[in-house]
């Protein structure tokens, strides 16, 4: 059973997209179960048996609820199990055997995204991006200032500006202790290219689809004025969903 784990989870090239470009045939394993539950662990199980991550760890959520979700995705699994299809499970196989023993590195790298955030930088011009910058990524900021202490710097352009000791220290302190939206949070970092985006979903100051906008400002300025590239957009979807069940895991736990 753990070849099979391992096989679906590790040897699959997630991203339909990319695999598109690069020409290559994805290879989905059939699904080899019948019943998918939920343990009394809160484990996955498939036909009574406990699903396993890729490091051989059971893969079981610290909510009934979030056990359910997780469960839910293995169930949706048709005729093929799609590691694409399944951003959930990818999510918790991540905490499971990553970020639960790993949890000063995601800090360090959550701390290190403070120092040079997207919601530092802005354009100089045009007005119309300036302004579209200001109205989605100015009330975060003035979240973290209002309610954690934390007052950054801004700065035109893309040179390096140092940021107060103090603001990284302030924010550095809200960063979840708990693995799971620890790691949470540390995805949707990546996604947006934000921490205090993914920071302040995870307090609750900005709604998941409200921060996904936030970070997409400059490239969806570009689309408008050259228009739609589809295969960005493409790209864009498989990342939201990644971004959906990481709100997910900070909303069940």
């Amino acid at each position: 059973m753990r070849e099979i784990f391992t096989e679906i989870f590790e040897n699959q090239p997630l991203d339909p997209t990319e695999a598109a470009r690069r020409t290559m045939r994805l290879r989905l394993r059939k699904r080899f179960y019948k019943d998918v539950s939920v343990g009394e662990n809160n484990g996955v199980l498939l036909d009574g048996k406990p699903v396993m991550t890729p490091a051989r760890k059971p893969l079981a959520a610290p909510t009934r609820s979030l056990a359910q979700a997780l469960a839910a995705e293995w169930d949706t699994q048709k005729d093929e199990i799609d590691p694409a299809r399944m951003p959930l499970t990818r999510l918790a196989n991540a905490v499971i055997d990553a970020v639960a023993e790993k949890r000063h590195a995601v800090v360090a790298e959550i701390e290190n995204y403070l120092g040079s955030d997207l919601l530092f930088y802005r354009a100089e011009t045009p007005a119309g991006l300036t302004e579209k910058q200001a109205e989605h990524w100015d009330p975060v900021l003035e979240w973290a200032s209002k309610k954690l202490g934390a007052r950054f710097v801004l700065a035109q352009g893309v040179v390096h500006v140092q940021q107060p000791d103090e603001a990284i220290a302030a924010t550095r302190a809200a960063i979840p202790a708990d693995a799971w939206r620890l790691g949470a949070m540390s995805s949707i970092m990546s996604l947006t290219g934000s921490a205090l985006l993914a920071l302040a979903l995870a307090h609750d100051a900005i709604a998941a689809d409200a921060a996904w906008a936030a970070a997409h400002v400059d490239e969806d300025w570009q689309m408008s004025q050259w228009g739609r590239d589809e295969l960005v957009l493409a790209r864009r979807d498989f990342r939201y969903a990644e971004m959906q069940a990481a709100a997910k895991v900070l909303k069940l736990v």
